[in-house]
């Protein structure tokens, strides 16, 4: 197979393709670590969100204003937010 030798126009400095150190992929193994804990959180916290309500409509259930639901749940999914943009944005290692 013949090497073909490229010029990149923005800094004149020639680039062997078939040398370069492009894998093919988008993210590297911590990228995708990171994603999958992100979107863990995420899960977690929603599920947290599940429940409160009154099996009868006429009765009122104040379950819905406890911590897990209003606090905890809500920083929990707003973490896995966090985390799933900074995986995206870490360059990935090599």
């Amino acid at each position: 197979m013949k090497k073909k030798d490229v010029k990149n126009p923005a800094s004149g400095v020639s680039k062997d393709i078939a040398t370069s150190k492009y894998s093919g992929f988008a993210f590297g193994k911590e990228n995708y670590k990171l994603l999958f804990i992100g979107l863990a959180f995420i899960v977690i916290g929603f599920l947290l969100m599940i429940g409160g309500g009154s099996d009868n409509p006429n009765v009122f259930s104040d379950k819905i204003f406890d911590f897990r639901r209003l606090t905890l749940a809500p920083i929990l999914v707003l973490t896995g937010y966090i985390i799933e943009i900074f995986a995206i944005m870490k360059k990935p290692k090599g």
